[in-house]
């Protein structure tokens, strides 16, 4: 199996700096942002298309735009690329969204994939009308997970949870292909979860022995319910030839957090109920001068930025290198980010991916490119006599 590279859509606004964000912290300074407009989001959405990226991931919380008709609106944008899109089970009834599922794969042509996120801080939840704890937050998790599969499925589906409840509920067309479901946990909650009802589980980018001994739990969870999981990771990157390119880089991005910035985000995370936080958190500790907690892990982005806060920094071979080591743990997709996006997606995509390319790691998804730019040839010109002759009639 070749490796799956999935970029990052900032639906909360990028810049030169790190814009902060997630877990209920607040985002960024405007003022330091490109906003995030569906102009600039589709440069970034085809950049990583072009460039040989599967999808990308878009948040969900009140601190970004909303995952479902930002992504709607960029499908139109590009012709390959999968949208990673998160959501929320509390916001939304099990019934409602295996539908826009389906229909999103219908007019998307096959390209959605869905990040399922329980919901890390209580008081973001209850924002959204969501009263639920955290625990039972993962109980309904499950409950709607299993209903949204029924429905795939083809079933008429009664159910009767502990949180959730549908009679007679049926889907008039079904999604082609059935959505990938992804998914992060790192309390035993959250684990149960992923092992029962998930395709992907997901990880922060955790130093390697931790991430190992995370997914021999995931794996054996699931062994014991009759599943086998595929793994992916969320990461940042940095990188740049020669290595002292990329450690500048992260210094930069490191001089412009300022002091008050990490001790004000440090003290929103330190009350985070999500056990992969305080897990981001213990890799710096709030501290900002011993970051490089394994050979080219950065833990520098955790100090500004709530969620994913590790990011490998180094030359592209060194980068291609510890991919390849999460690789040798069992993890083959690679949800990654930088900053800015759109920038960073080509340092990544031009520098790293043709080296595992070499090795046969990876392959571009549209690996017969005389067949792919055909289409995409094809596509435009037949738009484009639809076009002239709506004119000319």
């Amino acid at each position: 199996m070749t490796l799956a590279f999935h970029w990052f859509l900032p639906t909360y606004g990028d810049g030169r700096n790190v814009v902060g964000g997630g877990h209920d912290v607040a985002a960024g300074s405007k003022e330091e942002q490109r906003p995030a407009t569906v102009r600039y989001l589709a440069q970034i959405a085809v950049a990583a298309e072009q460039l040989g990226f599967d999808g990308a991931l878009t948040p969900t919380g009140s601190w970004c735009e909303d995952a479902w008709v930002t992504t709607a609106m960029l499908a139109r944008e590009t012709e390959r690329l999968k949208f990673m899109v998160a959501l929320r089970p509390g916001f939304v009834s099990p019934t409602l969204t295996a539908q826009m599922a389906a229909t999103f794969q219908r007019h998307s042509e096959g390209r959605l994939l869905l990040h399922v996120v329980t919901g890390g801080e209580s008081r973001e939840q209850r924002a959204y009308g969501d009263f639920l704890a955290k625990d039972a937050r993962y109980g309904r998790t499950g409950e709607f997970l299993e209903i949204v599969r029924r429905l795939w499925g083809g079933e008429s589906v009664d159910f009767s949870g502990s949180h959730l409840r549908v009679e007679g509920a049926r889907l008039g067309r079904l999604p082609d292909p059935v959505p990938s479901v992804y998914f992060g946990g790192s309390s035993p909650e959250g684990i149960e979860v992923a092992a029962l009802h998930s395709d992907v589980y997901l990880t922060f980018g955790e130093p390697p022995a931790q991430v190992a001994e995370k997914l021999a739990r995931v794996r054996a969870r699931a062994a014991r319910a009759g599943r086998r999981l595929r793994f992916g990771i969320r990461l940042h990157v940095i990188t740049r030839d020669p290595a002292g390119q990329a450690w500048a880089e992260a210094r930069r991005l490191l001089e412009g957090f300022g002091p008050e910035a990490i001790r004000s985000v440090q003290a929103g995370l330190r009350d985070s109920e999500s056990e992969g936080q305080h897990r981001m958190r213990a890799l710096h500790g709030g501290r900002s001068d011993a970051l490089e907690i394994t050979p080219n892990l950065w833990a520098g982005i955790g100090l500004v930025r709530g969620g994913a806060g590790t990011a490998l920094v180094g030359s592209h071979r060194e980068v291609a290198d510890r991919i390849i080591e999460y690789h040798r743990l069992g993890i083959d997709e690679f949800v990654l980010s930088g900053v800015p996006h759109l920038e960073e997606a080509y340092w990544f995509g031009e520098g790293v991916l043709p080296l595992l390319a070499r090795e046969g790691l990876w392959t571009h998804p549209a690996h017969d490119r005389a067949v792919y730019d055909r289409a995409v040839y094809d596509r435009a010109v037949s738009d484009r006599a639809v076009y002239d002759r709506a004119v000319y009639d």
